[in-house]
């Protein structure tokens, strides 16, 4: 059962499941309360809570990424991107982090000779219509 569950994957997995409790604990009581759920986003109740949630998962989840991923490729200063999300946006550092990891994954297969099309950094084949 544990085959392939490294220490990164199962805190990908607890990531996972925390966001899906808590942000449908919230719209479980959405739902009970018969709430307007997209309305409540600005106002209040539950949906706030559970966006609130979501959002949060997602930026420790994305956060963890970055430095993760930045160590794994040796980009320099990878967590300047964390800490940059306290002072702009998550929107906008997680993005740019990712763009540049782009741009440093192009620049080793141009390095190797690899052809950039085939071999893109989210593993599509040839078969590209």
């Amino acid at each position: 059962m544990t085959k392939n569950w490294n220490p990164l994957a199962i805190t990908w997995l607890v990531l996972a499941i925390a966001g899906l409790i808590g942000t449908w604990t919230f719209n479980a009581i959405a739902i009970v309360q018969m709430r307007d759920f997209v309305g409540d986003w600005v106002h209040s109740g539950p949906s706030v809570s559970s966006l609130t949630v979501d959002l949060l998962v997602t930026a420790v989840t994305g956060s963890i990424l970055i430095i993760v991923e930045g160590r794994r490729l040796g980009m320099k200063r990878a967590w300047l991107y964390v800490v940059l999300a306290g002072l702009t946006a998550f929107a906008f550092t997680f993005p740019l982090f990712l763009a540049m990891r782009e741009r440093m994954l192009v620049a080793r297969r141009t390095a190797n000779g690899r052809d950039d099309l085939v071999e893109s950094a989210d593993h599509r084949s040839e078969n590209i219509p």
